[in-house]
């Protein structure tokens, strides 16, 4: 059986208890007599839970002080123990995401994930422990922003989740509990509309993640680039991929993220720099091990390498 897993997380104090304590005195997150919800406490901040308050309900809470017993024994037994067939996770702010991942039982998936963030600190936390806040940010399906006030910079808190993700929805919450949902646009930095769309050398992440998370769009489009040649020779005979190293947060995550090109290999030498011009196709590929955007070379010319070779979201 399927067991969906509600994750909270943030730093601490950032609001993740007084939700699960919400949600758990809501009616409406169960179907009587058929739910048995364990919640596991990864920290301990200033609020707790309050089981007086559901007591009546099949809800079981576990504490988890130590990332170390977050494995896939220790879960999958309090799983057992409680008869549960949902969880709930209070994560730890300073305890990267995909320890839990690897440590969820295999039956277990996220069902949503959702980030709660103290808008008077989170910049000090995003200047201090970047890799920690992009981590978050990295899979998150919402994020909540609480205790704004009236001179709040939305913008520079929007700027910092589309810095990372484009996919995550945003709410502000104020002082008095009122929610805003954010209805900030943003325009890419290039005209996916243009006959041939011209990726920018400072914009080669934002259009990667773009295709990635939205790939339908660009089928049948062409678009240039300046790029680094792989041609693994593991790759199908005559393709190669041609990319850019790519740096979400710190140097240590920097990644090489290309896209693959059916044909041209006898056209460009490996570890080399390349204008190319390309027809994109949505296509199942063996490369990317499911359908994604296949590039059908129109030119490929060699060129200069860019100023700064590794592309960023900023």
């Amino acid at each position: 059986m399927d067991i969906p897993v509600y994750l909270m997380t943030g730093f601490l104090e950032a609001g993740k208890t007084r939700f699960i304590q919400e949600t758990l005195e809501d009616k409406g997150f169960f179907q009587k007599g058929q739910d048995r919800t364990l919640v596991l406490l990864c920290e301990e901040g200033e609020e707790e839970l309050d089981p007086e308050t559901f007591a009546s309900r099949n809800i079981f809470i576990e504490i988890l002080d130590s990332e170390r017993q977050v494995n896939t024994d220790k879960l999958g037994a309090l799983l057992r123990k409680h008869r549960a067939n949902r969880v709930m996770i209070e994560y730890n702010g300073m305890w990267p995401i995909a320890s839990l991942i690897q440590a969820m039982p295999e039956e277990w998936f996220i069902y949503q994930e959702i980030l709660f963030v103290d808008a008077t600190t989170i910049m000090v936390y995003n200047t201090n422990m970047r890799a920690l806040v992009v981590d978050k940010l990295n899979s998150a399906d919402l994020v909540v922003f609480n205790r704004c006030e009236e001179d709040t910079d939305v913008q520079e808190l929007h700027k910092l989740v589309r810095g990372v993700s484009r996919r995550a929805e945003i709410i502000y919450e104020a002082k008095d509990g009122s929610l805003a949902r954010d209805n900030i646009e943003d325009p890419l930095p290039f005209d996916i509309e243009a006959p041939i769309i011209e990726i920018g050398d400072g914009d080669y992440a934002l259009f990667y993640r773009d295709i990635a998370d939205e790939m339908d769009k660009y089928d049948g489009k062409f678009v240039s680039f300046l790029g680094l040649v792989n041609a693994n020779e593991k790759l199908p005979k005559g393709g190669f991929i041609v990319g850019r190293p790519i740096m979400t947060c710190c140097v240590e995550d920097i990644t090489y993220s290309g896209l693959f090109c059916e044909d041209g290999a006898d056209r460009v030498k490996d570890g080399e720099w390349i204008r190319i011009t390309a027809r994109i196709r949505v296509k199942q590929s063996r490369v990317y091990g499911r359908k994604g955007p296949v590039l059908q070379i129109v030119e490929a010319k060699p060129d200069q390498e860019p100023e700064d070779p590794v592309a960023t979201f900023y």
